[in-house]
Protein backbone atom coordinates (compact mmCIF):
# COMPACT_ATOMS: atom_id res chain seq x y z
CA UNK A 1 0.00 0.00 0.00
CA UNK A 2 0.97 3.36 -0.63
CA UNK A 3 1.99 5.96 2.04
CA UNK A 4 -0.45 7.58 3.89
CA UNK A 5 0.70 11.38 5.39
CA UNK A 6 -1.51 12.43 8.71
CA UNK A 7 -1.51 16.33 9.04
CA UNK A 8 -1.24 17.11 12.84
CA UNK A 9 -0.78 19.93 15.41
CA UNK A 10 2.92 19.69 17.03
CA UNK A 11 1.68 19.64 20.42
CA UNK A 12 2.88 16.84 22.56
CA UNK A 13 -1.06 15.73 22.94
CA UNK A 14 -1.58 16.07 18.98
CA UNK A 15 1.16 14.01 18.64
CA UNK A 16 0.39 11.43 20.54
CA UNK A 17 -3.20 11.18 18.55
CA UNK A 18 -1.86 11.24 15.21
CA UNK A 19 0.77 8.47 16.48
CA UNK A 20 -1.99 6.49 18.18
CA UNK A 21 -3.84 6.68 14.77
CA UNK A 22 -0.75 6.26 12.93
CA UNK A 23 -0.29 2.57 14.32
CA UNK A 24 -3.65 1.61 13.41
CA UNK A 25 -2.94 2.44 9.94
CA UNK A 26 -0.24 0.49 10.21
CA UNK A 27 -1.75 -2.59 11.25
CA UNK A 28 -3.84 -2.09 8.29
CA UNK A 29 -0.96 -2.37 6.35
CA UNK A 30 -0.32 0.84 5.20
CA UNK A 31 2.72 3.35 5.70
CA UNK A 32 2.34 6.24 7.40
CA UNK A 33 4.09 9.79 7.80
CA UNK A 34 3.15 13.14 10.57
CA UNK A 35 3.41 15.93 9.06
CA UNK A 36 3.00 18.48 11.66
CA UNK A 37 1.05 22.26 10.76
CA UNK A 38 0.86 25.07 12.85
CA UNK A 39 -2.57 26.29 13.64
CA UNK A 40 -3.81 29.93 14.27
CA UNK A 41 -4.86 28.92 17.40
CA UNK A 42 -1.04 27.64 18.10
CA UNK A 43 0.57 30.86 17.18
CA UNK A 44 -1.53 33.14 19.40
CA UNK A 45 -0.71 32.60 23.02
CA UNK A 46 -0.94 35.44 24.26
CA UNK A 47 -4.80 35.99 24.15
CA UNK A 48 -7.57 34.53 25.78
CA UNK A 49 -9.44 32.14 23.09
CA UNK A 50 -12.87 33.13 23.25
CA UNK A 51 -11.22 36.74 22.36
CA UNK A 52 -9.64 35.51 19.18
CA UNK A 53 -13.33 35.09 17.57
CA UNK A 54 -12.17 32.76 14.81
CA UNK A 55 -13.95 29.31 14.36
CA UNK A 56 -11.59 26.64 13.26
CA UNK A 57 -8.52 28.29 15.66
CA UNK A 58 -7.41 24.69 15.36
CA UNK A 59 -7.97 23.10 12.32
CA UNK A 60 -8.03 25.65 9.29
CA UNK A 61 -4.38 25.34 8.42
CA UNK A 62 -4.70 21.49 8.43
CA UNK A 63 -7.68 22.02 6.11
CA UNK A 64 -6.34 23.83 4.05
CA UNK A 65 -3.57 21.12 3.23
CA UNK A 66 -6.21 18.46 3.20
CA UNK A 67 -7.73 20.32 0.75
CA UNK A 68 -4.30 21.25 -1.26
CA UNK A 69 -3.91 17.33 -1.20
CA UNK A 70 -0.22 17.80 0.63
CA UNK A 71 -1.55 15.70 3.44
CA UNK A 72 -4.03 12.24 3.40
CA UNK A 73 -5.80 12.35 6.37
CA UNK A 74 -5.78 14.95 9.53
CA UNK A 75 -5.52 14.19 13.40
CA UNK A 76 -8.37 16.45 15.44
CA UNK A 77 -9.52 16.14 18.90
CA UNK A 78 -13.42 16.41 17.96
CA UNK A 79 -14.31 19.39 20.36
CA UNK A 80 -11.48 21.80 18.05
CA UNK A 81 -14.04 20.94 15.19
CA UNK A 82 -16.33 23.39 13.73
CA UNK A 83 -19.85 21.85 13.08
CA UNK A 84 -19.40 23.22 9.44
CA UNK A 85 -16.76 22.02 7.38
CA UNK A 86 -15.14 23.59 4.38
CA UNK A 87 -16.68 22.22 0.73
CA UNK A 88 -14.86 18.79 -0.16
CA UNK A 89 -14.17 17.52 3.59
CA UNK A 90 -15.73 14.85 5.62
CA UNK A 91 -15.18 13.72 8.94
CA UNK A 92 -14.24 9.74 7.99
CA UNK A 93 -13.83 8.28 11.13
CA UNK A 94 -14.21 8.87 15.09
CA UNK A 95 -12.69 6.82 17.04
CA UNK A 96 -13.62 4.83 20.34
CA UNK A 97 -14.00 8.11 22.81
CA UNK A 98 -11.74 8.19 25.66
CA UNK A 99 -13.22 9.46 28.87
CA UNK A 100 -15.58 12.37 28.80
CA UNK A 101 -14.85 14.15 31.87
CA UNK A 102 -13.88 17.52 32.79
CA UNK A 103 -11.07 17.06 35.83
CA UNK A 104 -9.38 19.08 38.37
CA UNK A 105 -5.82 19.06 39.05
CA UNK A 106 -4.79 20.69 42.25
CA UNK A 107 -7.10 21.98 45.22
CA UNK A 108 -10.13 24.89 45.33
CA UNK A 109 -9.85 26.29 48.82
CA UNK A 110 -12.72 29.48 49.12
CA UNK A 111 -11.35 32.30 46.95
CA UNK A 112 -9.28 29.49 44.55
CA UNK A 113 -7.13 31.17 41.67
CA UNK A 114 -8.18 28.62 38.74
CA UNK A 115 -6.81 28.67 35.20
CA UNK A 116 -8.84 27.63 32.36
CA UNK A 117 -9.05 28.93 28.61
CA UNK A 118 -12.45 27.18 28.42
CA UNK A 119 -15.65 29.71 28.46
CA UNK A 120 -17.61 26.56 29.19
CA UNK A 121 -15.79 25.57 32.30
CA UNK A 122 -14.93 29.07 33.71
CA UNK A 123 -19.04 29.82 33.45
CA UNK A 124 -20.08 26.42 34.90
CA UNK A 125 -17.79 26.45 37.93
CA UNK A 126 -19.07 30.48 38.44
CA UNK A 127 -22.04 28.52 38.98
CA UNK A 128 -21.47 26.22 41.48
CA UNK A 129 -18.41 28.21 42.78
CA UNK A 130 -19.29 31.45 42.92
CA UNK A 131 -16.27 32.70 45.25
CA UNK A 132 -13.56 31.19 42.43
CA UNK A 133 -11.37 33.38 41.14
CA UNK A 134 -10.80 32.51 37.11
CA UNK A 135 -7.99 33.01 35.51
CA UNK A 136 -7.07 32.23 31.45
CA UNK A 137 -4.74 29.36 31.31
CA UNK A 138 -3.17 28.81 27.82
CA UNK A 139 -0.49 26.56 26.74
CA UNK A 140 0.04 22.63 25.81
CA UNK A 141 -1.00 20.02 28.83
CA UNK A 142 2.23 20.15 30.21
CA UNK A 143 2.78 23.54 30.18
CA UNK A 144 -0.56 23.95 32.09
CA UNK A 145 0.35 21.41 34.60
CA UNK A 146 3.74 23.04 35.29
CA UNK A 147 1.99 26.30 36.09
CA UNK A 148 -0.29 25.03 38.90
CA UNK A 149 2.81 22.96 40.30
CA UNK A 150 4.45 26.35 40.16
CA UNK A 151 1.56 27.63 42.62
CA UNK A 152 0.11 30.03 39.81
CA UNK A 153 -2.88 28.44 39.78
CA UNK A 154 -4.71 26.93 43.34
CA UNK A 155 -5.95 24.10 40.60
CA UNK A 156 -6.79 24.45 36.77
CA UNK A 157 -9.41 22.38 34.75
CA UNK A 158 -8.64 20.45 31.92
CA UNK A 159 -9.85 17.09 29.96
CA UNK A 160 -9.42 13.95 31.84
CA UNK A 161 -8.50 12.38 28.51
CA UNK A 162 -5.97 14.64 27.47
CA UNK A 163 -4.10 13.57 30.53
CA UNK A 164 -5.10 9.82 30.30
CA UNK A 165 -3.31 9.60 27.13
CA UNK A 166 -0.44 11.07 28.09
CA UNK A 167 0.08 9.14 31.46
CA UNK A 168 -1.19 11.91 33.58
CA UNK A 169 -3.81 10.48 35.12
CA UNK A 170 -2.01 10.23 38.70
CA UNK A 171 -2.26 14.22 38.36
CA UNK A 172 -6.00 14.37 38.97
CA UNK A 173 -7.33 15.63 42.49
CA UNK A 174 -11.24 14.92 41.04
CA UNK A 175 -13.29 13.93 38.04
CA UNK A 176 -16.28 15.65 37.11
CA UNK A 177 -19.38 14.01 36.90
CA UNK A 178 -20.53 14.79 33.35
CA UNK A 179 -24.52 14.28 34.21
CA UNK A 180 -23.84 17.69 35.96
CA UNK A 181 -20.47 19.36 35.33
CA UNK A 182 -21.11 18.60 31.41
CA UNK A 183 -18.37 18.39 28.83
CA UNK A 184 -17.49 20.10 25.41
CA UNK A 185 -18.93 18.71 22.72
CA UNK A 186 -16.91 16.12 21.32
CA UNK A 187 -15.02 15.92 24.67
CA UNK A 188 -12.58 12.75 24.69
CA UNK A 189 -13.12 11.80 21.31
CA UNK A 190 -10.63 12.15 18.01
CA UNK A 191 -11.72 13.26 14.89
CA UNK A 192 -10.00 12.18 11.64
CA UNK A 193 -10.68 14.66 8.68
CA UNK A 194 -10.06 13.51 5.47
CA UNK A 195 -11.26 14.48 1.58
CA UNK A 196 -14.56 13.17 0.09
CA UNK A 197 -12.99 11.88 -2.72
CA UNK A 198 -13.43 8.81 -1.62
CA UNK A 199 -9.34 8.04 -1.86
CA UNK A 200 -7.31 6.04 -0.01
CA UNK A 201 -7.56 8.68 2.88
CA UNK A 202 -11.24 7.73 3.41
CA UNK A 203 -10.83 4.41 3.10
CA UNK A 204 -8.31 4.04 5.64
CA UNK A 205 -9.87 5.74 7.97
CA UNK A 206 -13.25 4.70 8.39
CA UNK A 207 -12.25 1.44 9.04
CA UNK A 208 -11.29 3.32 12.24
CA UNK A 209 -15.13 4.67 12.90
CA UNK A 210 -16.98 3.53 15.76
CA UNK A 211 -20.05 3.43 15.61
CA UNK A 212 -21.57 4.27 19.24
CA UNK A 213 -18.88 7.29 19.25
CA UNK A 214 -20.50 8.66 15.48
CA UNK A 215 -23.93 8.36 17.15
CA UNK A 216 -23.08 10.13 20.30
CA UNK A 217 -20.90 12.92 18.53
CA UNK A 218 -23.01 13.19 15.47
CA UNK A 219 -26.06 14.15 18.88
CA UNK A 220 -23.95 16.38 20.53
CA UNK A 221 -22.70 18.38 16.95
CA UNK A 222 -26.26 18.97 15.79
CA UNK A 223 -26.64 20.42 18.90
CA UNK A 224 -24.16 22.74 19.05
CA UNK A 225 -24.83 23.41 15.26
CA UNK A 226 -29.06 24.07 15.93
CA UNK A 227 -27.82 26.83 18.57
CA UNK A 228 -25.71 28.69 16.00
CA UNK A 229 -22.43 27.80 18.21
CA UNK A 230 -18.70 27.33 17.58
CA UNK A 231 -15.81 25.65 19.95
CA UNK A 232 -16.04 28.97 22.44
CA UNK A 233 -19.28 29.40 23.89
CA UNK A 234 -20.44 28.54 27.11
CA UNK A 235 -22.16 25.19 25.75
CA UNK A 236 -21.95 21.54 26.78
CA UNK A 237 -23.54 18.75 25.34
CA UNK A 238 -22.75 14.64 26.59
CA UNK A 239 -24.37 11.70 25.10
CA UNK A 240 -24.36 8.37 25.74
CA UNK A 241 -25.60 5.05 24.51
CA UNK A 242 -27.62 2.38 26.32
CA UNK A 243 -29.44 -0.46 24.40
CA UNK A 244 -29.75 1.51 21.52
CA UNK A 245 -31.12 4.31 23.12
CA UNK A 246 -29.54 7.80 22.57
CA UNK A 247 -29.96 9.91 25.79
CA UNK A 248 -28.15 13.35 25.51
CA UNK A 249 -28.03 16.59 27.86
CA UNK A 250 -26.39 19.53 27.61
CA UNK A 251 -26.68 23.07 29.11
CA UNK A 252 -25.73 26.75 28.26
CA UNK A 253 -24.74 29.15 30.89
CA UNK A 254 -24.39 33.00 30.93
CA UNK A 255 -20.58 33.97 31.38
CA UNK A 256 -21.21 34.84 34.89
CA UNK A 257 -22.12 31.90 35.60
CA UNK A 258 -25.80 33.08 37.25
CA UNK A 259 -28.31 31.58 34.81
CA UNK A 260 -27.68 27.69 33.11
CA UNK A 261 -30.27 26.08 31.34
CA UNK A 262 -30.66 22.54 30.98
CA UNK A 263 -32.14 20.28 28.29
CA UNK A 264 -32.10 16.41 27.28
CA UNK A 265 -33.37 14.24 24.76
CA UNK A 266 -33.37 11.12 23.99
CA UNK A 267 -34.52 8.29 20.91
CA UNK A 268 -33.15 5.59 18.35
CA UNK A 269 -29.55 5.69 17.95
CA UNK A 270 -29.92 6.09 14.18
CA UNK A 271 -32.00 8.76 14.48
CA UNK A 272 -28.92 10.84 16.50
CA UNK A 273 -28.99 13.94 14.15
CA UNK A 274 -32.22 14.61 14.75
CA UNK A 275 -31.96 13.80 18.63
CA UNK A 276 -29.62 16.66 18.85
CA UNK A 277 -31.58 19.35 16.79
CA UNK A 278 -34.55 18.03 19.72
CA UNK A 279 -31.98 19.04 22.44
CA UNK A 280 -30.79 22.36 20.86
CA UNK A 281 -34.17 23.52 20.38
CA UNK A 282 -35.03 22.86 23.78
CA UNK A 283 -32.16 24.75 25.12
CA UNK A 284 -33.62 27.88 23.21
CA UNK A 285 -36.86 27.08 23.95
CA UNK A 286 -36.01 27.84 27.38
CA UNK A 287 -33.90 31.00 26.71
CA UNK A 288 -30.51 29.92 25.61
CA UNK A 289 -28.91 32.16 23.13
CA UNK A 290 -25.30 32.15 21.65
Amino acid sequence: MSELIIGSRGSQLALWQANHIAAQLTAQGHSTRIEIIQTTGDKITDVALSKIGAKGLFTKEIEEALLAGTIDLAVHSAKDMPTDLPSGLILSAFPERQDPRDAIIGEMPPNAIVGTSSLRRAAQLKSIRPDVDIRDLRGNVGTRLRKQAEGQYNAILLAAAGLIRLGWQDRITQYLDPAEFVPAVGQGALAIETRDDGGKGHHAAAKMDDPETRACLTAERAALRALGGGCQVPMGAHAILENGILKIHGIVVSLDGLTAIRAHAHGPAADAENIGVELGQKLLQAGARL
